[in-house]
This record gives C-alpha cells, structure tokens and sequence, in this order.
C-alpha cells in the first residue's frame, strides 16, 4: 500500500505542469505557452484550429527555440493581475498547470511595481519584458449616419456600441458627466458591436485599435453594397486618461533566462519586419513600443 501511495504522489505531481527554466524547455523539446481564448484577433480556436496574431508569434518563438509549441488557452478572469497567478506563477484552484511564457501581458512600469494594501510587490513571482506592441482605442463609424466623428461629444447624440465591461464602456457612461450614458449601448463581445452597428443598432463602435482595424477590414471585404461606408476615426479620447500602452509578454521570475532569450526572440522578429507582417497578416493595425528606439 506504502509504494502505491508513493506512485500516486509522483503521478500527481507530475500531473500538475509546472513552469519551467529554459534549459528544461530545450532538454524537453517543447514549450507552453499562454494565449486567450476566443480573443481574435489575437488567438482562438476557429474550426478546431488555433488561430492568430499570439498563436503565430508564440509558434515563432518555438520554432527559434527548436522546440514544440504547446498552447495554454487561457480564461480571462476579472483582472491581468488574476490572469499572470493562474496561468503563470501558481495556478487556478481547478487547473493547477502553468505556462512556461504568457502572451499579453501589460508592459508598463507603474504596473509592474504595482503594490497591494500592505505594501507588498503584487507582481514580485513575475518577470514581465518584451513589449511587441503598443495599443490605444479606435472608433469605427457609419457613414450613412455619422459625417465624421471629430470629438466625443457627439455620441451625447449618438448611439455608440461598446464591449461589456470593458474600459470604452466605464469610459462613455462616466465621462463629461455621463452625458454620454444614455446613449451607450452595451454588447457582449466587439464582434457583436460591430453587428449591431452593420443592423443600425447603433451608430459608431468603441474599441482596441487592434480590434478595431482588424474588423474594419472583415466589414470593408464583405460582399454587402454597404461595405464601403464604414469608416476609422482619427479623434482623441479626452479625460480617459492613458491613451497608450504596450502589450508584452511574461515568465515566472525565477526563469528570467527564458525571458531574456525570448526578448532576443521578439527583437528579432521587430527588426526584421516579421512582427509586422503577423499583424499585417490579420488586418490590425501595428506599432512598435517606444521601447525599441531607445
């Protein structure tokens, strides 16, 4: 019974992945590494088949590593802070594997150096690094009812669709007083915004720029007669407060090793035009991070 019980702990533990160092990665051929779900264009499964910007960067990754991609599909859970300990540095209490690399991660140093109620590091078990690119927010209107958008004040009078609980939506109902409030309507994805834009629901849509331009193109392709009148805004977003932010990657911060050979990775990829022409690839508007014209 005693040398049962042994193989059952060994077998569990085992069971359990765990992040690991990149000379383990290397000996064992292979690498998992954390994308999310149902997030286009970015990553998700289309027709059984792992699909976009992160899931080609991370098989590029791979690939330079001479190992095998392994994909964790991440959850979203209410926060990044929630996402980096469950998919990363200690897992959810009901899938207790980890990534050895996370996708998508923000990379900024306020955030980073993040403190919690009594002080204490919330990042201190991650290594954040390698920004691939910067974001910020778009608006893509109808032209049939919207000549232009030249200030957000506009949308005190029309109705404009954003993602539910997303920053765009906390935005419009809060800003200029809540002017905006009546007018905002809220959709479960930005998939959906944008179609309730196409069947007249409403009149603009509030995203990520990424998103955004990536969608803009699907409505500008389509057969639909219509497909011509929408259209990107070039207006500001006053009182939202950032207005850019770079998105990059993270490993548990005993492996900085692997950060630090994945950076080179991701350097690489921007130098020689690689990262933009992934980006290209799927119609989403592309800008390299500060970081690298330093």
């Amino acid at each position: 019974m005693r040398i049962l019980a042994i193989i059952i702990s060994v077998w569990c533990l085992s069971f359990f992945a765990q992040a690991r160092s990149l000379d383990d990665i290397i000996e064992s051929k292979y690498i998992v590494i954390a994308v999310y779900n149902d997030y286009l264009p970015f990553s998700a499964k289309v027709a059984g088949k792992p699909v976009g910007i992160d899931v080609e960067i991370a098989s590029e990754i791979a690939a330079s590593l001479n190992v095998e991609l392994r994909l964790k599909w991440m959850t979203a859970d209410e926060s990044s802070e929630d996402d980096l300990r469950n998919n990363l540095w200690k897992g959810h209490f009901l899938d207790k594997t980890k990534a050895d690399l996370m996708l998508r991660v923000p990379y900024d140093k306020d955030y980073k150096l993040k403190r919690d109620d009594v002080g204490l590091l919330v990042h201190e078990q991650v290594h954040m690094f390698a920004p691939y690119h910067t974001e910020t927010w778009k608006i893509v209107f109808d032209t049939s009812r919207l000549e232009a958008v030249p200030t957000m004040a506009l949308f005190q009078y029309h109705p404009i669709g954003v993602e539910i609980d997303s920053i765009p939506q906390f935005y419009l109902m809060s800003a200029f007083r809540g002017s905006m409030r009546k007018n905002t309507r809220q959709f479960n994805t930005l998939d959906l915004a944008v179609q309730g834009m196409v069947n007249a629901e409403v009149d603009a849509v509030m995203g990520l720029r990424s998103q955004i331009t990536s969608l803009h193109h699907q409505l500008q392709s389509s057969a639909s007669p219509k497909s011509s009148q929408y259209q990107l805004a070039n207006n500001a977003f006053p009182l939202l407060g950032k207005q850019k932010w770079d998105i990059g990657m993270a490993v548990h911060t005993d492996f900085r090793a692997l950060g630090y050979s994945v950076g080179d990775i991701v350097f690489a990829m921007i130098d020689d035009g690689r990262m933009a022409n992934i980006f290209a690839k799927h119609h989403a508007h592309f800008e390299i991070p500060t970081y690298y014209s330093k």
